[in-house]
């Protein structure tokens, strides 16, 4: 309908003011002062858009009500943030740091031949499934090689040092050869018979162990970087953004219902 005395279309007037009444809204005074100035303003006009939208505020008291449910929501957002840091902190901590020597081993604590935290654990428990199966398989072959290394050891005969080495994966001859090199052991079979003994097998067993209750060893460093006495301020703080979130909305709903009884049919 076009104003017989302006000229001006109604409804064209009504369309332009719908779409830019809730502007003064996204940089109201609950807005300037909820979003940091590290943090997204645009995600946080977004989320209050939204509820603009949803709630169609009517008066500047409904438009103030609604802002403040924008903003404990992104205060909410903030509390999981934290919660997260958090909970990494933690992890981090009892993955790196040296004083934590026992994740491993208390992951199967009936479980013999587990050993302490290895400089490795970070990589075994981001391991996707196919190489932690990886691992394994790597585990068992290193670790039948080096029993089939000290069965022929054990056995004796000629060349029994030649035989024992070559029986050995490339990878633990190599080590063997550096430690011979660096004289920890005599390059003999006695020699080789110890370093299987002390050093290689039980590193083998501890590979294969660690592959195998992977994912009992990734949830006990879950649980140990937890600190959930860390995060009780947080949860108090959460509790109290969702009862003021409660208390805000029932406002707002009040408010709408008390309008719309005040005005029935608004467009009379």
């Amino acid at each position: 309908m076009t104003n017989s005395i302006s000229g001006i279309d109604e409804n064209a007037a009504t369309d332009s003011y719908d779409a830019v009444r809730y502007n003064a809204m996204k940089h109201g005074i609950l807005s300037k002062l909820a979003v940091l100035p590290h943090e997204d303003q645009t995600e946080y006009s977004d989320l209050l858009t939204a509820l603009l939208d949803e709630h169609q505020p009517e008066c500047i008291t409904e438009r103030h009500l609604v802002e403040e449910l924008a903003t404990i929501l992104w205060r909410k957002r903030r509390v999981l943030m934290a919660e997260g840091a958090i909970i990494n902190r933690g992890v981090w901590g009892v993955a790196h740091e040296q004083h934590n020597k026992s994740t491993i081993r208390a992951s199967v604590p009936l479980e013999l031949g587990m050993s302490h935290d290895t400089p490795d654990l970070p990589d075994l428990l981001t391991a996707n499934p196919e190489e932690i199966d990886e691992r394994l398989r790597n585990a068992q072959i290193d670790l039948t090689a080096t029993r089939k290394a000290s069965a022929i050891l054990r056995k004796g005969g000629a060349n029994v040092y030649k035989r024992a080495r070559l029986a050995l994966i490339e990878e633990s001859r190599d080590w063997w050869d550096s430690c011979v090199e660096d004289e920890e052991y005599p390059a003999t079979a006695d020699g080789l018979e110890q370093f299987i003994r002390e050093a290689l097998e039980p590193i083998c067993m501890r590979m294969e162990k660690e592959a195998k209750y992977q994912p009992a060893i990734k949830t006990q460093t879950l649980g140990e970087g937890l600190h959930p006495q860390r995060m009780e301020k947080l949860n108090r703080y959460e509790i109290h953004l969702d009862r003021k979130f409660e208390r805000t909305l029932a406002m707002l709903l009040k408010l709408k219902e008390l309008r719309n009884k005040a005005n029935p049919n608004p467009t009379e």
